[in-house]
């Protein structure tokens, strides 16, 4: 395929460019509604008006669009505090940071490489303009695709709201950490800010395999498991150590703070969730139906039945912490590990079947 990559500079290929960010935002995700036009079906916001947003085109149809917002230009009052800008703009210019958010890819282009050949074709633009430090977010099923990119965890709290859903930040550092020594309003040549230094020792509310050890991540969720295996039925139980290393390749943990909408009702992704440690109330529209503790599984309807999310979950306590495991990687064991599928499976059958009977 042959696309068209560029940068919206007329009103058309703005208005373009809302409208795709409409259908994907708003039709398909059932996010913003508060905030786009259905009248005009455009997904506008005020950071349009100074951002640069880029598009890519197949043939005559726009396919794909994202926005960055240069910090040489300001940052919202919205995105200085959903990113939690502050701590950076303390240390670092302004113009060497940006942010990177609305993408929006139609479902037919997604998951072939489009992603890569946008950060690709935006690279001289990024590199004219001398950005080193770009923060975006992401969904917690896309957390090991991103973090597999280079891009790092870093905030105190992830983003929750109606309108944005739950949402990871992320910090990506321009083309590589080395780049940002010398930077910075009191760093020293050959130093890093610290700010930079303390993204680099901690990983905010995320572990993961891939910001950490291999055997301190696993030996942090074995320890965890273990204490699920002696009070109660795990998405895991009946596992030895290898198989359940396999099952949750690609996961991450995420530490939720009390109030966190962690699945909102008719979301699209489908990864499974298991709960380490804190309480989660699913909720229909505003009505309590279950809460959640250690070793209880969700996510599993949606994955299973391959739907949009039935129900809301919130977190109840602060510290709560849930193990994410990714749809895609799930389905690629389960189509190349059949033992290990076997396992979850059937230990997912059984938590639906107690679940059923407590129902009743």
């Amino acid at each position: 395929m042959s696309f068209e990559f560029s940068r919206a500079t007329t009103t058309e290929e703005i208005e373009a460019a809302q409208r795709l960010r409409y259908a994907v935002y708003v039709e398909e995700l059932g996010r913003y509604r508060g905030t786009a036009d259905d009248a005009t079906g455009r997904f506008a916001e005020p950071e349009d008006d100074h951002s640069w947003i880029f598009y890519v085109r197949d043939g005559d149809e726009m396919i794909a669009t994202s926005r960055v917002t240069w910090g040489g230009h300001g940052f919202s009052d919205r995105q200085l505090a959903q990113y939690e800008l502050a701590s950076f703009l303390d240390e670092l210019p302004a113009d060497v940071m940006a942010v990177a958010e609305r993408l929006a890819v139609l479902p037919a282009y997604r998951g072939a490489g489009l992603f890569e050949q946008i950060v690709e074709h935006n690279r001289p633009f990024v590199e004219s303009h001398g950005l080193r430090v770009v923060i975006g977010c992401c969904e917690p099923h896309l957390l090991s695709l991103y973090l597999g990119k280079g891009q790092r965890t870093y905030a105190d709290r992830n983003i929750s709201s109606p309108e944005a859903g739950y949402l990871i930040p992320l910090v990506n550092f321009i083309p590589d950490v080395e780049a940002l020594r010398g930077v910075g309003r009191d760093t020293q040549a050959g130093e890093l800010a610290p700010v930079v230094e303390r993204v680099l020792a901690q990983s905010g509310t995320v572990r993961s395999h891939t910001l950490s050890q291999p055997d301190a991540y696993w030996d942090e969720i074995q320890q965890l498991l273990e204490a699920l295996h002696s009070q109660r039925l795990s998405a895991l139980d009946g596992f030895t150590d290898d198989e359940a290393q396999r099952c949750i390749a690609r996961s991450n943990i995420i530490e939720c703070a009390a109030g966190d909408r962690v699945l909102k009702r008719d979301g699209s992704a489908r990864n499974i969730f298991v709960v380490l440690d804190g309480t989660l109330e699913v909720r229909d529209h505003d009505r309590v139906v279950g809460v959640l503790s250690a070793g209880d599984v969700f996510g599993e309807m949606a994955f299973l039945l391959e739907r949009p999310r039935a129900f809301d979950v919130d977190a109840a306590t602060d510290g709560t912490r849930i193990l994410s495991l990714s749809e895609g990687a799930l389905r690629k064991m389960i189509a190349e590990d059949a033992t290990v599928a076997a396992k979850l499976l059937l230990n997912l059958s059984k938590m639906l079947c107690v679940r059923l009977i407590k129902a009743n």
